[in-house]
């Protein structure tokens, strides 16, 4: 589900949030000023508060398509991913893959490097030098820049990614992305 939302940019309703464990409690939107004032009040009943204040939680539409995702993006890689909605047949897969060719393939490859390592990370300090190295060396390199220019500036949603495809990204090139900072320049918590 992870690679699935970082590499299409889907997103999550409270409902589907419920359904797939990263939320505790569903509440309804107008529920959410009453939630805050109460916990404020009460910042050791939180888990008796959420509970009262629970809502019926709605149909998660991501159930539907579950299996389609542990199936389809199961690989870590992101050839093989594309590969495997292309050789299916379904709407569904079809709409993932025209989703999914839209994207860097600079990015989709860096994003999942980020999630297979970011799990074998054994602390949040080591999980944020991560993230800082790659914003570093991402920020100025094309594809961002082209991002930015095809979705923001000029807003013809026709970005001209370089390498254009996943094949020409090459390991150098992520592993350039991944690369360390010198000692003054790598991020350090306060």
């Amino acid at each position: 589900l992870g690679q699935f939302l970082a590499l299409t940019g889907a997103r999550l309703n409270g409902a589907e949030c419920k359904e797939v464990g990263i939320a505790t409690h569903y509440l309804e939107s107008e529920a959410l000023e009453e939630a805050k004032q109460r916990i404020s009040e009460n910042p050791d009943r939180i888990e008796g508060i959420l509970g009262q204040l629970s809502g019926k939680v709605p149909e998660a539409r991501i159930t539907n398509n579950l299996d389609k995702i542990d199936k389809f993006f199961a690989s870590d890689r992101f050839e093989d991913i594309l590969a495997a909605l292309e050789a299916d047949d379904s709407d569904w897969a079809a709409k993932e893959r025209d989703t999914l060719g839209t994207k860097s393939p600079q990015t989709c490859k860096v994003a999942l490097r980020q999630l297979k390592e970011g799990a074998a990370m054994e602390s949040f300090a080591d999980e944020m030098r991560n993230e800082y190295r790659i914003g570093h060396h991402v920020l100025v390199m094309h594809d961002f820049l082209e991002g930015v220019r095809a979705l923001i500036v000029d807003k013809d949603n026709d970005p001209k990614w370089n390498p254009p495809t996943p094949e020409d990204v090459s390991a150098e090139w992520i592993d350039n992305i991944f690369a360390p900072l010198s000692a003054d320049e790598e991020w350090k918590p306060l």
